[in-house]
């Protein structure tokens, strides 16, 4: 094996220098660790060109502008449409982690285009990128668009490989994740459960891919919170059997009991797990990644949920904290957190904090979403209980009118979310 470092630190050499100082260290020849990470890439990027790898790498430590300017870069002296659809996807994947869900759709579709040029609609190497394309409408929340891509790369699947194949699989699962998020628990069980028949069949019983599928299933979704508890509890334990001791999967494996725990209203058990997730987090991951951020959250949420309300904001800014340094400054997440803060405090009584925090969240969710996106609603309804706990109902009446007219345009007209927000309004209605 050839001299392998860890990347200790990545840092610029000054604010005028466009030049970046990175530490390496050296490793022993048998780090295993490293030699399986190695020996994945090479399989993965065998036939990858080595600007294509550096672009990864810079993804890999989140230097998501620097990686855009690699690829447009190679853009414009790339002449051939294979290389081209390779750079238009991978400017996809920048977008996406970006959380500019819209322009990474873009991106893709791009791809799609050259690749139609000379491949027949039903050709194999379609069926990754309609995934890809379905993957950025289910984060969009534009489910049917979502499942519609979904079943196109579904529909090759089913032509080109073989029933039991492990690709058809995790497209099985695809569409279950979006029929789960739809609220349609019957049909996300269907998908699930063709998935998970599949991998029973193709995998040993303690694979950990294994694991994965039984964290899908959706009997959570469904309130049927024991036999969900039974299948996290599988997937602990084909991932305490397949993994090493301290792996991020394990702690996956906990938070998602802890979640379940909260849901069941046992919080003594929820941070017990969430605890277990954190401690293995702590040791397995630098000290900025976004799953010590879900970590934080997760356990900000026990401790509001229980009304220690100071606990909870401590746990809360944690995350936002993470967040604030780790992603760009428009991203979904750092929304989803200002709003997480905003509610603490309206529960804490702190109306204008809690006004400031949902208005962040608001501002970033009209630059990353569409207009009429499912999210932008919730962002109104939060912010008209903030006015209407603070005795201001014209403005509290106008954010839930706000939130409805979304609710209508981007949910069936039978969803939860259309009611409660008419029970805010006839609320708010009886004040004036």
């Amino acid at each position: 094996m050839h001299s392998i470092f860890r990347i200790g630190d990545i840092r610029k050499l000054d604010n005028n220098s466009p030049l970046y100082q990175v530490d390496l260290i050296l490793t022993s020849d048998d780090d295993q660790q490293l030699r399986q990470l190695t020996e994945s890439i090479q399989e993965d990027d065998a036939d990858k060109i080595d600007w294509l790898r550096l672009g990864k790498l810079l993804l890999s430590i989140n230097k998501f502008d620097k990686a855009e300017e690699l690829y447009l870069l190679q853009l414009k002296q790339s002449p051939d449409d294979n290389t081209r659809a390779a750079i238009y996807h991978n400017l996809g994947v920048v977008k996406d982690l970006q959380g500019r869900y819209k322009e990474a759709a873009a991106f893709y579709e791009e791809t799609l285009e050259i690749k139609r040029k000379t491949l027949p609609e039903d050709h194999s190497s379609l069926a990754p990128t309609f995934s890809n394309i379905g993957l950025l409408y289910k984060k969009m929340s534009d489910y049917l668009k979502a499942v519609e891509y979904y079943e196109k790369a579904h529909q090759i699947y089913e032509k080109a490989l073989t029933s039991n194949h492990p690709d058809l699989a995790i497209s099985y699962n695809n569409i279950g994740l979006v029929y789960d998020d739809m609220n349609n628990f019957s049909k996300a069980l269907e998908h699930y459960e063709k998935s998970h028949t599949i991998l029973l069949i193709t995998l040993p019983p303690n694979h950990p891919k294994l694991a994965t599928s039984y964290n899908n299933i959706v009997y959570m979704s469904m309130d049927n919170y024991s036999k969900a508890l039974e299948y996290q509890e599988k997937a602990l334990r084909i991932r305490e059997i397949a993994l090493p001791p301290n792996h991020p999967n394990l702690a996956t494996s906990y938070n998602n009991i802890g979640d379940i725990y909260a849901n069941m209203g046992d919080y003594s058990k929820a941070l017990k797990s969430h605890g277990e997730a954190l401690k293995i987090r702590e040791i397995a991951l630098p000290s900025n990644h976004l799953d010590m951020a879900c970590s934080y959250n997760n356990i900000g949420l026990v401790y509001k949920n229980m009304g220690d309300y100071p606990k909870a904001l401590t746990y809360y800014e944690k995350a936002h904290k993470i967040l604030e340094n780790t992603v760009p400054p428009n991203h979904p997440d750092l929304a989803t957190s200002y709003n997480n803060i905003g509610t603490l405090y309206s529960s804490m009584g702190e109306h204008s904090k809690a006004l400031l925090s949902q208005s962040e969240a608001l501002k970033i969710r009209e630059i990353a979403f569409p207009p009429n996106h499912s999210i932008l609603a919730y962002s109104y309804n939060g912010i008209g209980g903030v006015f209407m706990n603070m005795g201001e109902y014209s403005k509290a009446l106008c954010f839930a009118e706000k939130a409805l007219a979304v609710l209508q345009k981007s949910l069936p007209p039978e969803h939860p979310l259309i009611k409660k927000t008419m029970d805010n309004i006839n609320a708010v209605k009886k004040k004036l």
